[in-house]
């Protein structure tokens, strides 16, 4: 039986986080021997990994390298940690500005936090950046695969690719979410053009639709327009369009309602926007949602604004559940929506969103024509494990 480990900051809300939990309960543990590293142990998604699987316990140098925790001084390598991480984050954040994280790993956690004790056949970074680096550098394993979820170009705006190009040297494998996210990587590292495979995020039609039926509290109104978006709130994911075009849509008197399920370093920014464009009654925060699919099976349209994305998550569930998708523009989009049979692809900018949403609740033939070609068609893949299974064995 192989032993795998798979290692990722935390299991918090999140489209990597949700990836690693459908996989996790795809894999067959008569074949394999499961375990899971956090640096940070918890998370809204930790509750959705199957019993089979081996979380190992965090080592309290590299628990508190990653959170700042009221236990800190309950022993030497939690002090040790907290100073190391205070120290160096500020020390990264002055000399190298938006490259602080990554290069706190480079210039004091690679050399100061301990490396993992046990042997593996595969070790698994299932996040670019620290997951990524401390499997290269911490992990003993006899084969090292690294995970990207998002498009390579935008991350190294703010990372230095050089960095990335001396981790996925070292890699076996570096595994990202769709053809065009393997394209861009083969674009930037074009001597390491075969190192770089696609694996599509997993998910099972029949256990979402079953979830989807939970009941919730939350009373969305037959009269209204319903509108979901799931997603961190952050600038990747557009929430600002979207109160802006909010605010388009009440001085239009088209009757919404949104919803957005989600949490993130932006809420209280958004928030106050909210408030200024006077759309209070029209917009509800949810907050973090370890189960959204109640709300995305009440929409009547997700919508998705962000400004980029490897893979969405919440598009492939979206179609499974039958929900028309109304999503900007963004460079991998049309990896995952047929434009005007799975949804409709907007420009990027409040006003092209607000414009189509009122034309969908206007014209319902459009929506209807949407949701029966989604309802025709199977989204699960759950039968593509097998691809995950021969690259564990290769």
């Amino acid at each position: 039986m192989k032993r795998i480990l798979f290692v990722i900051p935390s299991m918090r809300i999140g489209g990597a986080e949700k990836s690693l939990a459908n996989l996790l309960n795809l894999i067959d543990l008569n074949e394999y021997d499961i375990n899971l590293l956090m640096f940070k142990p918890g998370g809204d998604f930790l509750q959705q990994i199957p019993s089979g699987i081996h979380i190992l316990k965090t080592d309290p140098s590299l628990f508190y390298a990653y959170k700042c925790d009221k236990n800190v001084f309950s022993c030497k390598a939690g002090i040790r940690s907290e100073i190391l991480r205070i120290f160096s984050t500020g020390v990264c954040k002055i000399l190298y500005g938006n490259c602080a994280r990554q290069k706190r790993w480079t210039k004091f956690y690679k050399t100061l936090l301990p490396k993992l004790d046990s042997e593996y056949d595969v070790a698994i970074g299932y996040l670019e950046g620290d997951a990524s680096y401390y499997v290269i550098d911490k992990v003993n394993a006899k084969r090292k695969i690294l995970w990207v979820h998002s498009n390579f170009d935008n991350i190294k705006k703010n990372e230095d690719a050089s960095v990335y190009k001396e981790y996925f040297r070292e890699a076996d494998k570096v595994v990202s979410i769709s053809d065009k996210c393997v394209q861009v990587l083969q674009d930037n590292y074009p001597d390491m053009r075969n190192k770089f495979v696609f694996l599509p995020n997993l998910t099972s039609s029949v256990v979402l639709k079953n979830t989807a039926k939970a009941a919730i509290d939350e009373k969305f109104l037959k009269d209204i327009f319903n509108i979901v978006s799931v997603g961190r709130l952050t600038e990747a994911k557009g929430f600002d369009m979207a109160i802006d075009a909010l605010k388009i849509l009440k001085e239009r008197k088209v009757p919404v309602h949104w919803w957005i399920v989600g949490d993130g370093e932006l809420r209280e920014c958004l928030e106050k926007q909210v408030r200024n464009n006077g759309v209070e009654q029209y917009l509800t925060f949810l907050g973090s949602k370890s189960n959204p699919y109640p709300y995305m099976n009440n929409a009547d349209l997700i919508v998705q604004t962000s400004r980029w994305e490897g893979k969405s998550v919440v598009l492939d569930e979206a179609k499974i559940l039958g929900k028309p998708i109304l999503a900007t523009a963004y460079a991998t989009v049309k990896d995952q929506v047929i434009n005007g049979k799975e949804g409709v692809i907007v420009e990027m900018n409040a006003e092209a969103i607000a414009l189509e949403i009122e034309h969908l609740i206007k014209d319902k033939s459009t929506l209807k024509s949407i949701q029966q070609y989604l309802m025709n068609h199977d989204y699960g893949n759950q039968n593509e494990i097998i691809k995950y299974y021969e690259l564990f064995e290769q």
